[in-house]
């Protein structure tokens, strides 16, 4: 299972720290990512993390901005999110892949979070 906390409402132009962390055996040599969603429309990717931490993909629309991270000794997956945007606002989830490389077709992903809310404010 996976568990990610830290969203939260800010003004645009802030900063949030998003973590997920892994509870119970979720085998970090896979690739795990984050992707958002807003009602009524798709699931998002956002940005994945290969398995040993070397490689990651990020969305276009969060390149420069989003920085992705993990740490398998404590099986935990952060987003750094810097000058966040009104555009920003979605329920974020993180999630496994059940590949090692990083990929971002959420078909790929086969455990996921909960679910933390980011709102973004004009």
């Amino acid at each position: 299972q996976l568990q990610a906390s830290g969203g939260g409402s800010v003004q645009a132009g802030a900063s949030l720290r998003l973590s997920c962390v892994g509870v119970g055996r979720t085998l970090t040599m896979y690739t795990k990512a984050w992707f958002r969603q807003l009602p009524g429309k798709e699931r998002e990717f956002v940005a994945a993390i290969s398995g040993h931490g070397r490689n990651t993909l990020y969305a276009d629309s969060v390149k420069g901005r989003f920085t992705i991270s993990r740490d398998n000794a404590e099986d935990t997956v952060g987003l750094q999110m810097n000058s966040l945007k009104p555009e920003d606002t979605a329920v974020y989830y993180c999630a496994r892949s059940i590949y090692a490389g990083v990929t971002m077709s959420s078909y790929d992903y086969n455990i996921w979070g909960q679910g933390t809310l980011v709102t973004v404010s004009s």
